[in-house]
């Protein structure tokens, strides 16, 4: 099944995406509310907690009602709009590791790098990037985003599958000579409209394994990245066993898995995104995203 959250008439509804049409499970709520009623607060976190009694009100209403929308109809936004964590992992393809960065040398991690990027950098997975005017060096990094499902704690690796609700699509924008001022991260990651993804959150079980999936990044047409998610170092079940140490997972929690090599900054002279750029990330199940970028007015 594939989730969405779109804006249409001024309103944020929740949905299910069926080739290039919606199915509004905001409006059928209306009509036969679910088990556990979405509020409009968050209305796809309400949706991911209790998937489970829920999930049977949602394939009947996909089995009753015609499609609400076409998607050229609606403005697609962030599957999870506020989610209450959104976390990314740095350093976690080994060519991404090993690729010639002026100025840098890197060494394999020994320890998972984790960085947060904050919730104004979400974006829709068709809205454009804004290049701050205080940076010439705003870079893309085309990752797998994985959504959390339940609220957990301690989770084993071997049990990690059952805590995720779902993938995306994401790109971890970061503008790079704010990235490496300091050791931390978070402000470089978290310029706004930064943390796009979506388009849509493709539920695990039609995904199967997240760790056999082709990745790809082109700019302006141009392949930059390609890889495959089976070459994370740390993979996505050592990710949420390692985070769950340390806090809490809830539902529609956002985990960016990492980038592969070909990002901008590694080219000589190094290709960083400038206006009218356009950006598009695909994973195999997944669809993917695009946006064109745009220059900060100041």
């Amino acid at each position: 099944m594939k989730l969405v959250t779109f804006e249409v008439d001024g309103r944020h509804e929740i949905g299910v995406l069926q080739g290039e049409r919606i199915v509004s499970l905001s409006q059928a709520q209306m009509q036969s509310a679910p088990p556990n009623v979405l509020s409009t607060h968050q209305p796809m976190v309400d949706l991911i907690a209790h998937w489970a009694e829920n999930k049977p009100w949602v394939e009947a209403v996909l089995a009753q009602r015609q499609p609400d929308w076409r998607l050229d109809q609606v403005h697609l936004l962030a599957p999870v709009p506020k989610p209450g964590k959104l976390l990314a992992i740095g350093l976690n393809y080994l060519e991404h590791v090993q690729e010639q960065i002026v100025g840098e040398t890197r060494d394999v991690p020994q320890h998972q790098i984790w960085f947060t990027k904050l919730g104004h950098a979400i974006n829709g997975p068709y809205d454009p990037i804004v290049l701050p005017s205080v940076s010439q060096a705003t870079d893309y990094e085309g990752e797998m985003v994985a959504i959390i499902g339940q609220r957990c704690k301690h989770v084993s690796r071997e049990r990690a599958h059952e805590v995720v609700f779902g993938y995306c699509v994401g790109n971890d924008v970061s503008v790079r000579d704010w990235q490496k001022r300091t050791p931390q991260w978070t402000l470089g990651k978290s310029f706004d409209t930064h943390a796009p993804f979506g388009p849509c959150i493709t539920t695990a079980d039609e995904v199967g394994d997240p760790h056999a999936l082709d990745l790809r990044c082109w700019v302006n047409g141009e392949l930059r990245q390609s890889s495959n998610t089976r070459l994370m170092i740390f993979n996505l079940w050592d990710q949420i066993a390692h985070l769950s140490q340390a806090m809490t997972l809830e539902p529609g929690d956002v985990i960016y898995t990492g980038t592969c090599s070909g990002v901008g900054a590694a080219f000589n002279p190094p290709k960083f995104l400038r206006e009218g750029d356009v950006v598009r990330v695909e994973i195999d199940k997944l669809g993917h995203i695009e946006s064109r970028c745009v220059q900060e007015q100041v």
